[in-house]
């Protein structure tokens, strides 16, 4: 599984950096009678073909207290089906010299193949498999649950901070279901029955949910024909797909909190309500993100790695949601910084932002690194599989894929500012601190 830290916006570059026109991303995308989306792009400059199957669904889909179910089944869809036993998934694709894998956020799962292109049919037969026959019983949802044990141990146990995510997103919302992630040390899935994890997979993982992508070295009319061949008989889930409807309120006083781990250098985390990545707002954000932490040249770390010493590592994050997210800071001290040094540190060279207006120098900067970074997004199969099906899916657009970067190239050093002042204030953070167990001792456990 993969939980993206750094959210950077999949999208293609349109205009090149010496303003010519790049080719437009072609696409042929329909619905086939069950629901499933299907989104078809050729290209055939190497023999490979990507197959992604996105599922609209991801942690906000849980119930409080009834979390983990999402990253669960992202795991569990590997474990086999009818027709392939637990382990073969990763076989059959690497005895054919491809590659696969999935990841899970809180708004959607999405699982890819790239093979030679002349194995289409083994990756369209393989997700339609788990879309249809996926094996859940006593022993596959017991070997998953190892499977995720030794992930935790991994994450949580064995790394410093591990639980950074976790914590941000249950101080920052009290309503809507983003307060928990995909992967937690401790979820109620861990001891749910095989009849809820059924029911989850027979809500959610259902062609009416989902967006079929492959890109490659295709022939669309056949491919078309394959895709019928796989995906059409299977049956429209029959439950109602639950989205969530709650609306987080304005927080209006900033949350302060302490958390005491196993860490040899204390952290301070910062973490703003913004808005979902559909917002023109969230392109200015985004950007300030950038300006903040890409990179040893970046305003912070140069600022307080190089410059004044006080932070080993410094980053600055835009959690871009298709619900309202979250834009964050870390910063880890150096050794003897009070962390309250860090902190108000941290917030001078924030402020700058909030007033006054980067250079026109600094702007294009910005915009030739975004620029880039679109560019990478799409430079392979696996990408411009999984970017086609994400804009449509959390869009409700998969041509925004050739228009969207617009959004970014237009913004304004005003439109910075403006975002700043407008989010980044004090009665709209949480503040953690993450401090060393020995230093609670010390306090007496206070």
């Amino acid at each position: 599984m993969r939980i993206r830290l750094f959210v950077l916006i999949p999208l293609f570059f349109v205009i090149s950096l010496s303003g010519k026109a790049q080719v437009k991303i072609n696409f042929t995308e329909y619905d086939l009678n069950n629901g499933l989306h299907v989104i078809l792009h050729q290209d055939k400059t190497a023999p490979i073909v990507a197959i992604s199957v996105l599922y609209h669904v991801g942690s906000k889909n849980e119930q409080k207290g009834k979390t983990g179910f999402a990253h669960f089944l992202e795991r569990l869809m590997f474990a086999g089906t009818k027709d392939i036993k637990p382990g073969q998934y990763y076989e059959l694709v690497r005895d054919a010299g491809g590659e696969l894998n999935a990841n899970t956020s809180q708004d959607r799962t999405i699982f890819y193949e790239v093979l030679p292109s002349n194995q289409l049919d083994l990756g369209l037969w393989l997700e339609s498999e788990r879309m249809q026959y996926l094996k859940i019983d006593s022993s596959s949802v017991e070997t998953t649950r190892k499977i995720i044990q030794q992930e935790r141990m991994r994450r949580f146990t064995n790394q410093p901070y591990g639980d950074v995510l976790q914590q941000i997103f249950k101080h920052s919302y009290k309503v809507y279901p983003y307060g928990w992630v995909p992967l937690e040390p401790a979820q109620y899935v861990d001891h749910a029955s095989i009849d809820e994890i059924k029911n989850f997979y027979n809500t959610y993982y259902v062609p009416n949910n989902a967006t079929l992508s492959i890109a490659g070295n295709i022939d669309i009319d056949q491919t078309k024909k394959l895709v019928n061949e796989y995906f059409e008989n299977i049956p429209k889930g029959a439950n109602e797909i639950i989205r969530p409807s709650a609306v987080e309120p304005i927080q209006n006083k900033e949350i302060i909190d302490t958390v005491y781990e196993s860490v040899k250098f204390p952290a301070v985390i910062e973490a703003y309500h913004i808005p979902a990545f559909t917002n023109k707002e969230f392109f200015s954000i985004y950007m300030i993100a950038n300006l903040l932490s890409s990179g040893k040249d970046s305003g912070l770390y140069k600022s307080l790695v190089e410059d004044r010493h006080l932070a080993q590592q410094v980053e600055a994050y835009s959690f871009g949601l298709e619900a309202p997210g979250l834009f964050v800071t870390l910063g880890v001290a150096n050794k003897d910084v009070d962390p309250n040094v860090l902190e108000i540190a941290l917030n001078k060279d924030m402020d700058k932002i909030k007033n006054q207006l980067i250079s026109k120098g600094e702007l294009q900067e910005l915009k030739n690194l975004i620029a880039s970074r679109f560019v990478d997004a799409n430079s392979s199969q696996a990408g411009l599989a999984e970017n086609l099906a994400e804009f449509h899916a959390l869009y409700g657009n998969t041509d925004l894929i050739n228009t969207n970067l617009q959004s970014y190239l237009s913004i304004t050093p005003k439109d910075i500012k403006n975002a700043a002042e407008k989010f980044l204030q004090k009665n709209n953070r949480v503040v953690l601190y993450y401090l060393p167990v020995s230093s609670q001792s010390n306090m007496g456990g206070n």
